[in-house]
């Protein structure tokens, strides 16, 4: 009984491992087909239609009638696959268009102005909210930044005009209180994009910190503790930790507003510019407002926007190879 027991332990434990091996051998798959994976997941699926519903509908059919009237003189009377095709006639048209060179240089102009400017702060602050000590102060700051973020541009134009108009103006009534001429400043050129900016970044810079304090949130403050130790300095401690920590982040933000290069803020533009300010304040999106509805030349405002989104996907791919070329990060 001895010699047989380790035998038939031996025999069984051998056995164990036959089932895969053999199935292996076999060529059979243990895993289920799809078919069968989503009647076990039916409900999880039965969920996710309206999703895809939703981003089929919304999404990717108004990107696909972009580029069929992108190619087309749309006729409202015949509909969009109705109207005759024209080819490249509507971009021959766009870059023909003697006011184009314009448009596209204030475009840029704006564009790289607000990034430049509207990049850095929003990580100060973000930094600053993340080392307070104070924590009801900081909330109270925090809600005070955010705020103007849920404001429409026609309310933050209100509170423009109210601190630049000329008449009743807090600035003009400053100047004219200190013995000063008081000053046009919403019809002149060399003041309009000062004030644009301004006034975009006082309304986002708030928003703009919530990726980044969510990002410092992942920081292990013992690195924190252990450079204090150190005597690493508040500017050290950023230079060294802080800011590598978020670098990832930082780039990807670049990266995405770099994607939104010919895109000026066309609703900011078309509430503050005037005649006076058209040299240096019409953008794309402004005149794809004028072509397109003012003139009715919906497929030239579709050729422009479809111009729009080939380049900013351009420049975000471009972005991201650099970026993974000299830092090691991308946002893929």
């Amino acid at each position: 009984m001895s010699n047989v027991e380790p035998q038939a332990g031996a025999g069984a434990a051998a056995a164990v491992p036959a089932q895969p091996a053999i199935a292996s051998y076999t060529g059979r798959s243990l895993k289920p087909s799809l078919w069968k994976r989503i009647q076990q997941h039916r409900t999880a699926y039965l969920l996710f239609v309206p999703v895809f519903a939703y981003f089929v509908i919304f999404k990717y059919w108004p990107i696909l009638l972009a580029w069929v009237v992108a190619f087309k003189d749309l006729q409202l009377g015949s509909g969009i696959f109705a109207s005759p095709w024209v080819g490249l006639q509507n971009f021959e048209d766009i870059f023909l268009s003697s006011d184009i060179p314009g448009v596209i240089r204030n475009t840029v102009e704006i564009s790289c102005s607000r990034l430049a400017i509207g990049f850095v702060p929003p990580i100060i602050l973000a930094i600053l909210f993340h080392d307070m000590v104070t924590r009801k102060l900081k909330k109270w700051l925090q809600t005070l930044v955010y705020i103007p973020h849920f404001f429409s541009w026609v309310i933050v134009f209100g509170v423009v005009f109210g601190f630049f108009s000329v008449g009743y103006g807090y600035i003009n009534n400053m100047l004219d209180a200190f013995g000063f001429e008081r000053h046009e400043f919403l019809l002149d050129s060399a003041w309009f994009r000062p004030i644009l900016i301004g006034s975009a970044l006082w309304k986002e810079i708030g928003w703009s910190t919530i990726i980044y304090l969510a990002a410092l949130s992942t920081v292990d403050a013992q690195l924190y503790e252990a450079a204090v130790i150190d005597g690493a300095g508040p500017l050290k401690r950023m230079r060294h930790i802080t800011l590598p920590s978020i670098m990832p982040v930082m780039t990807f933000v670049l990266c995405i507003n770099l994607g939104f290069l010919l895109n000026a803020g066309g609703e900011q533009v078309l509430l503050f510019y005037n005649d006076a300010v058209y040299d240096t304040a019409d953008i794309i999106d402004t005149w794809v407002y004028r072509e397109g509805l003012a003139r009715l030349q919906f497929s030239l405002a579709t050729a422009v926007g479809l111009l729009q989104s080939v380049i900013g996907l351009a420049l975000v791919i471009i972005c991201n190879f650099f970026a993974k070329r000299l830092s090691g990060r991308g946002i893929w």
